[in-house]
């Protein structure tokens, strides 16, 4: 079976690999669509925290159920199944007390250990959802979705709140289409005008601002000076993690989605002074993912501006390059294998 490996930053390889057995308590999946992540174009480019290599990413994804070795009485052969990509040990503090999106052991697949752009791969049991509502494609945009579903949970949004979402990307469209579901009024920031404008169009945001010297002032101008109630940055940019908590009104929360592999320097006495709360939202539970399907046959989702852009396996190489230029117009680009 074929398979694609980032053996070094810039460097991928499709190569030929024996098709793997489950083991007791797993499930033999053949892949259908694999979403490509901010995680994975960082990988590519070398900056991607927590990494080594070689390495197959991959860890939004759809997959058929092929085999079942055990038993797993919500799966059967045949199913359409979405991957919870993040394998936990169910004993340490967090996994205790329900965080098992920060389990201290936590190994991501496609991050930690070899994921999803390879035809088959297998994969315990307990961490499929089946989805036969939702279209093979539908399905491997869930994972980001729940990032950005989670992150505003931990906001404790409600209606009417002013939010702010610094980074226009797929997490952040998924934050804004979040965020709007429990009524906020959002405000999207970006450099880029494309997702700006897709941001209001198909995502629900109320404003948007491009970012410059000027948009603190636009900021206060549209809020009437009392800025955010809550802003999440979901760039993972320095600068933009840095600047962002200024835009947060006193009282407010910011909250960090987007992972910056350095450190981050923020000046106290303002942040003391306003009382903020410095949160960070880390990954997504098996809860997130099953509201975000809810929510998704509910209230429907704008698919078709979300994804993009889309390669083969023959034409993923070539196609990452001009994804990982931040000039694209890419918002949500996808693997079909």
């Amino acid at each position: 079976m074929r398979a694609i490996v980032c053996e070094s930053p810039g460097n991928l390889k499709v190569f030929e690999k024996e098709k793997p057995s489950p083991a007791p308590g797993e499930a033999l999946l053949k892949i259908k669509h694999v979403g490509i992540c901010g995680t994975d174009l960082h990988a590519y480019a070398g900056n991607q925290a927590f990494f080594t290599y070689p390495r197959i990413l991959g860890h939004e994804l759809s997959a058929e159920v092929v085999d079942i070795n055990g038993t797993a009485d919500h799966l059967k052969v045949g199913d359409r199944v979405i991957i919870i990509p993040y394998i936990h040990c169910g004993s340490c503090r967090a996994c205790v007390v329900g965080k098992t999106n920060c389990c201290t052991s936590l190994k991501v697949f496609g991050v930690h250990i070899d994921g999803g752009m390879q035809e088959f791969v297998t994969y315990p049991s307990d961490l499929l959802i089946a989805a036969p509502d939702l279209s093979p494609s539908a399905m491997a945009i869930i994972e980001p979705l729940c990032i950005g579903w989670h992150a505003v949970k931990r906001a404790g949004l409600h209606p009417g709140d002013v939010v702010v979402v610094s980074g226009c990307g797929p997490i952040g469209q998924g934050i804004i289409w979040s965020a709007k579901s429990y009524g906020a009024r959002v405000i999207a920031c970006d450099l880029n005008e494309f997702r700006l404008e897709q941001a209001v169009k198909h995502f629900g945001a109320d404003h948007s601002l491009l970012v410059g010297p000027d948009v603190q002032d636009q900021l206060s101008q549209i809020t009437k000076g009392k800025m955010a109630d809550v802003a999440f940055d979901a760039t993972g940019i320095k600068p933009a993690m840095e600047k962002g908590i200024d835009y947060v009104g006193a009282g407010g929360q910011y909250i960090l989605v987007g992972l910056y592999n350095g450190e981050l320097s923020f000046h106290h006495p303002s942040l003391h002074a306003r009382e903020i709360s410095l949160l960070c939202s880390r990954n997504a539970t098996r809860q997130d993912f099953e509201e975000v399907i809810n929510a998704i046959d509910n209230h429907g989702f704008p698919l078709e501006n979300y994804v993009t852009h889309k390669a083969n396996f023959v034409e993923f190489s070539e196609k990452i390059q001009e994804w990982s230029d931040p000039k694209n117009q890419v918002i949500k680009a996808m693997l079909d294998l």
